[in-house]
């Protein structure tokens, strides 16, 4: 939880600074994004990216019945809250972008668009006068949804639990790099979507160890009823 709270004044500091602006202006200007359409990127990182990505989920689904390796050492309420964990996490960035009025960059009139820079936070005011449906980062959550397996794993074997934690975040950064190379996402976007999966997965298994204490707590009028029926 520390470093969730560490990680959220980070981004918050960045959030502030203006900054993505400034990268988003490295990467294009008034003609747009020379790279949005780079085969790589949009065949490559994109689409190859989603594929890996719930190929990954997939094997983490067929684990739960039947594991393998790292999975072997987890029981079976573990491995599923290992495969549903990135799903929650999919869904509740997924849900966010719905409601969301902030445009992606290539939608800005710096970059070519009819869309006004505003902060991805202002509610009021209709928006920014584009699309909008731009926030969080999506395609980001596709590597950023593992993180909750750290979650899983940290009690049991805190060396997975980092190596699967660094996997997770290599792989939305990188995600979430592609889709800003293309002008699609900010770096906010980015870190935004990464602090949300974490608080997810971090979410789920506060909630499962909750569930697990009262399935092992005893109910204290059945131990009453079994001590009068013993004293009987």
């Amino acid at each position: 939880m520390r470093v969730l709270a560490a990680a959220l004044v980070g981004i918050v500091l960045w959030d502030s600074s203006r900054l993505d602006l400034a990268l988003a202006l490295l990467l294009g200007g008034p003609d747009g994004f020379p790279l949005r359409n780079a085969w790589y990127l949009t065949t490559g990182l994109h689409t190859g990216g989603l594929i890996a990505s719930w190929a990954v989920v997939s094997a983490l689904c067929v684990g739960v019945w039947f594991p393998r390796g790292p999975l072997a050492r987890l029981d079976a309420a573990q491995r599923l809250l290992l495969a549903i964990t990135p799903m929650l996490a999919v869904l509740t960035v997924s849900s966010l972008k719905t409601i969301s009025t902030t445009s992606c960059p290539w939608d800005l009139t710096v970059f070519g668009g009819v869309a006004r820079l505003v902060s991805h936070w202002t509610l009021a005011g209709g928006g920014d006068g584009g699309p909008g449906r731009c926030f969080p980062a999506g395609h980001a959550s596709a590597g950023f949804m593992f993180i909750g397996g750290y979650f899983v794993f940290r009690e049991h074997d805190p060396r997975i639990a980092r190596v699967w934690l660094l996997s997770a975040l290599i792989a939305g950064l990188v995600l979430g790099g592609g889709q800003q190379l293309r002008g699609a996402h900010f770096m906010s976007h980015t870190l935004w979507t990464g602090w949300i999966c974490g608080c997810v997965g971090w979410t789920v298994e506060v909630a499962a160890a909750l569930l697990r204490r009262a399935a092992t707590t005893p109910n204290p009028m059945a131990v009453r009823r079994e001590a009068t029926s013993a004293i009987d």
